[in-house]
Parts: structure tokens; C-alpha cells; sequence
């Protein structure tokens, strides 16, 4: 099924460099404004490895959703993941509002505050929210007809934003092409292909394979 993408950050630099790395994309909506904005099924937001909502986009949903968001993150990376979450994995929980029906958290770094910008955490996160629509699709068909996500890493993770839109990309490219059984094939997959990342230009964006059996017919 369609699923309607909308990237939506205050960061206007962010926004710019979408519009640059999206721009054959028309699928994709891009907005400069707050995710809180965004009227979809699920946002995604670019969380730690426990979950913990104290800072960044995480806490700005957390006021707005109220505790009872991050009880629900923790209890279920406790449950699927037996209480950390890893980068390349994602969790999707009811929210208990009306929007969004769901909130997808994807961690881009292990701590509360980290510099990930020599990393591949802003795709391994992005691919893996994805991955978290088709799962939930899966699991009860059209319940995620929609998702919104912010420019992942670019803030507390210091990730530069035409890194930060190109990487996104990359994890989005995959997710339209292909599908995956689990969350370890799919950091497999992101991990080998853009582990020489560093040597090619900032402003590159790279398409990651999928393996052919994991193209989407």
C-alpha cells in the first residue's frame, strides 16, 4: 500500500537541503514547521536507545502527549527488545491521541545527547521507521495510511543538514523498494553499503540496493 510521507522540521536549513535530496520524490510532502503540526496516523520521532523523552523532538512530543507516551516507548522496548532498543530497530505504540494514532520511535544515538555525525545512525533510523510502518501494516492492515518525521540527528545529534537529508533518503529509497523480515537483515543491508560513506562527498546521495529477494514485486 501508498503511504503518504511528510518531512516537517523548524530548522529551515534542514528543509532546504530536503527539498534538494527529495526533489524526485513527488510522493513526498516537505514542510517547515513543527511535526505537532502534521495531521497522520504516526510521527516518528528520533529518540535514545531507552527511550527516554527528556530532550530534542522527544520531549517536545512528550509535552504534548503527555507521561504516559514514554511509558508506553519503555514498556515496549522492554518487551521487544529487552530494554534497549538498537540503533537500526524502531518501536511503534499507540499514542492515545487522536493524532496521531501511533508514535514511532527510532533511536539515532544510545545516550540522551551524542554527536552522531560520523555515523550511519540518521539512515539505520530512517530505514527503520519504515520498517516499523510496514510491520504495523502488516499486523492490522491500513492502520498507518500516513507518517511524518523530523530531520533525524540534526539537532542534538550534530548531524550537518545536507548529511542529515541525504541519509534520510537513502533510508526512505529503501523502505519504497523493498521489504525486510526483521530489523538485523535491514541494519545488515543499510550497514555494508554505506560503510564507506565517509569517503564519498556530503552533498552525494547514495542509493542502498536491496538484496533481490527482498525487492518489492
Amino acid at each position: 500500500m501508498t503511504v503518504r510521507v511528510v518531512l516537517s522540521d523548524v530548522n529551515a536549513k534542514v528543509v532546504q537541503s530536503w527539498m534538494s535530496a527529495f526533489a524526485d520524490e513527488p510522493g513526498v510532502e516537505i514542510v517547515k514547521g513543527s511535526i505537532l503540526n502534521q495531521h497522520v496516523d504516526a510521527w516518528v520521532t528520533p529518540t535514545n536507545s531507552h527511550g527516554v523523552m527528556s530532550g530534542g523532538v522527544d520531549a517536545v512530543i512528550l509535552r504534548q502527549l503527555g507521561p504516559g507516551i514514554q511509558l508506553r516507548v519503555q514498556h515496549a522496548i522492554r518487551d521487544e527488545f529487552g530494554g534497549t532498543l538498537p540503533i537500526g530497530a524502531a518501536v511503534c505504540v499507540p499514542s492515545g491521541a487522536a493524532n496521531p494514532k501511533y508514535l514511532i520511535s527510532a533511536p539515532t544515538m544510545h545516550a540522551q545527547a551524542e554527536n552522531v555525525r560520523h555515523t550511519l545512525n540518521v539512515a539505520l533510523a530512517c530505514a527503520a521507521a519504515f520498517q516499523a510502518v510496514q510491520m504495523q501494516n502488516e499486523r492490522e492492515p491500513g492502520s498507518i495510511t500516513s507518517v511524518a518525521l523530523v530531520g533525524m540527528g540534526a539537532a542534538t545529534g550534530k548531524v550537518p543538514p545536507q548529511v542529515c537529508a541525504n541519509l534520510m533518503w537513502a533510508g526512505y529509497t529503501l523502505f519504497s523498494e523493498s521489504t525486510f523480515d526483521d530489523y538485523a537483515e535491514l541494519r545488515t543491508t543499510v550497514s555494508e553499503q554505506l560503510g564507506d560513506i565517509e569517503t564519498r562527498p556530503a552533498t552525494e546521495r547514495v542509493r542502498i540496493t536491496p538484496p533481490a529477494a527482498r525487492r518489492r514485486r
